[in-house]
């Protein structure tokens, strides 16, 4: 272990060293406050010594102070009090802005992480580890900054000492030249244990937070389904782990952090014994000693600030570690080439030409896919649940890529194209609608200059204006977090009128209207076909929903097993034809139970 200390300071220095080049001005200014600190802390010493000797002696010989020298030694330490103060704002002021600036790097980068690396990453990534990342790794890595001018200001401090000792008795300096060496190596044997134990509590954080969020995300889960109490325990193991963690790093300190505090301590009385001994044989005087006591007590402070410093080194440098270890990781591919945007106009065509798709070492989700969507036109993914056909509408807009074969738009490989291209040109809706916490309105634009006309054109089309404007404030009312306040099929046509607005020429429904009244999900449709340019493809599982769209596709096991019609279908195939009667009968068993309820509130009896 002790052969990793060297190690452990080699990449604190580096880490110091990146922080301190990303904003030298502020290092600089507040390493300057420190070291005019050091120099004003040290002469305070000297002037206490002439104020003993010039003032304090002389009047208790004579009965009476002597007036200029009060004076003048008054004024000398009112001046050099007034550098100290000025000095500790400028080190603080400046020591802080670096902290400050450091933390905001880290989140810059980190933001930018999260939403350039693949999809992949977050399915795999707990969204509460990700927010300890963004928030206590970042306070911990960058929380040695703050003591860092101050501790290069000790060192200076030390070297004044010193030399102030030199001047007054060589064996008073030998208390000081055997005292801070001490100090470094019971330091150093602190940052020796404290190492690991600081990582396991950061990874342990991050475990706690993970399962609050998703103890606060799942709410709805947790009391319908009776689960508090388990959610409790779950969150009281976490919790105990990680205390339990604290708790051994707090032994570590509460054994190093006495002797850190004790040290400059039994330095003073050291430094009284030998110079009583000294003052009694005539070789030192009463400011002498007043000067060196003065000048040992005055380091205590800085002293535990020092040892407060290379507390949290280590901890800085593992932190930093696992957010390099984020940052690192691989980034959304780009374009192959430098294939020029999407320019032609009106609906893009979107082909499958031998595709597929898996999971890591899991089967194929998606297994040797040929088909093509001629540009315009209206296309149902049709299929069992797990047959692949979320995967598939995530292939589109280049949320994921393929393992093998190309997925083509306009007849181009979408991997010649930048993300962000695609994304322009394909607009993606989930069954699962995501709201911010903010007016309808900015949910909808997301903050885009969006003309009103056209506002009302998209959202009529997806027949949500009429609800919008029958809410307290239209457009500007405020909904809850992600959107609690408004019924799923609202979510959804205000997720539908968002997609709208980008004017995409893919529109892409994955199930996306399955919240939606049949009638309604089909005037949308209607509309979507009449009052659009574009090419839709629609995952369906209403029977309405399907015998609107010109062609239909059916998904099984990741593989194509017809295309055609739906009616084709229907007399071609039997498994098409099973899934479909399936469809018809879960319709009409939830219009049965819809009847029942309305019967049950006319007559006044419980449902």
């Amino acid at each position: 272990m002790a052969a990793g200390v060297p190690g452990l300071f080699r990449r604190g220095a580096r880490l110091l060293t990146r922080y301190v080049k990303a904003h030298p001005v502020p290092f600089i200014i507040s390493i300057f406050g420190a070291a005019i600190y050091a120099g004003a802390a040290v002469g305070t010493t000297i002037i206490l010594g002439r104020i003993t000797n010039n003032v304090i002696v002389p009047t208790f010989e004579s009965g009476r102070p002597e007036g200029k020298a009060v004076w003048y030694t008054g004024l000398a330490l009112l001046l050099v009090g007034l550098l100290r103060a000025s000095t500790i704002i400028l080190r603080r002021y400046f020591a802080a802005l670096l902290t400050y600036r450091t933390q905001r790097d880290w989140r810059r980068k980190l933001a930018d992480t999260y939403l350039s690396v693949p999809l992949k990453y977050h399915r795999e990534t707990p969204t509460g580890e990700l927010l300890a990342h963004a928030d206590a790794d970042i306070v911990a890595s960058s929380e040695v900054i703050n003591p860092l001018p101050f501790s290069i200001g000790v060192v200076t401090l030390v070297v004044f000492a010193i030399i102030s000792l030199a001047t007054v008795d060589w064996l008073l300096m030998l208390v000081a030249v055997v005292l801070f060496p001490l100090l470094a190596i019971i330091n150093r044997m602190y940052t020796t244990r404290a190492e690991k134990p600081l990582g396991v509590v950061q990874e342990r954080v991050g475990q706690v937070s993970r399962i609050a969020h998703e103890s606060f995300d799942g709410v709805l889960v947790v009391k319908t389904l009776g689960r508090e109490d388990e959610e409790v325990e779950r969150l009281e193991g976490a919790a105990d782990e990680l205390r339990a963690a604290r708790v051994g790093l707090g032994r570590i300190r509460a054994v190093f952090e006495p002797m850190i505090e004790a040290l400059p301590n039994l330095g003073i009385i050291a430094l009284l014994l030998i110079g009583s001994w000294q003052v009694s044989i005539g070789r030192l005087n009463t400011g002498d000693i007043v000067q060196a006591a003065a000048l040992f007590g005055l380091l205590a402070f800085p002293m535990r600030v020092f040892g407060y410093f290379l507390q949290e080194l280590p901890r800085s440098v593992v932190v930093s570690a696992r957010l390099d270890k984020v940052l690192a990781a691989p980034h959304e591919p780009g374009a192959s080439t430098n294939h020029p945007p999407v320019v032609a106009d009106g609906p893009l065509s979107v082909s499958f030409a031998d595709v597929s798709f898996r999971y890591g070492d899991d089967p194929p989700v998606l297994d040797g896919l040929n088909f093509t969507i001629a540009a315009g036109s209206i296309v149902a993914l049709v299929g069992a649940t797990g047959s692949g056909k979320s995967t598939l509408c995530e292939l589109i807009p280049r949320l994921v890529d393929p393992d093998g074969g190309i997925v083509a738009i306009d007849g181009v490989d979408l991997r010649e194209f930048d993300p962000v291209a695609v994304r322009s040109e394909v607009a993606l809706v989930f069954q699962e609608t995501f709201l911010f916490a903010d007016t309808v309105r900015e949910n909808v634009t997301l903050g885009d200059p969006i003309d009103e006309g056209e506002l009302e054109r998209a959202a009529s089309i997806a027949h949500a204006s009429a609800f919008v404007h029958r809410l307290p404030n239209g457009w500007d009312t405020v909904v809850g977090e992600r959107g609690v306040t408004l019924s799923g099929g609202q979510r959804q046509r205000l997720a539908l009128t968002r997609a709208l607005l980008r004017g995409p020429r893919v529109l892409i429904l994955d199930d996306a209207t399955s919240a939606v009244d049949p009638v309604i999900e089909s005037a949308i449709l209607r509309d979507l076909r009449t009052s659009l340019e574009t090419t839709t493809l629609v995952v369906a599982h209403r029977v309405s929903t399907i015998e609107l769209a010109a062609e239909v596709v059916f998904l099984d096991e990741g593989r194509i097993i017809a295309t055609g019609s739906h009616q084709e279908l229907l007399r071609n195939n039997p498994d098409y034809a099973r899934l479909v009667h399936a469809y018809v009968d879960r319709e009409s068993m939830a219009e049965d139970i819809d009847h029942e309820v309305a019967d049950a509130d006319t007559s006044g009896l419980p449902s």
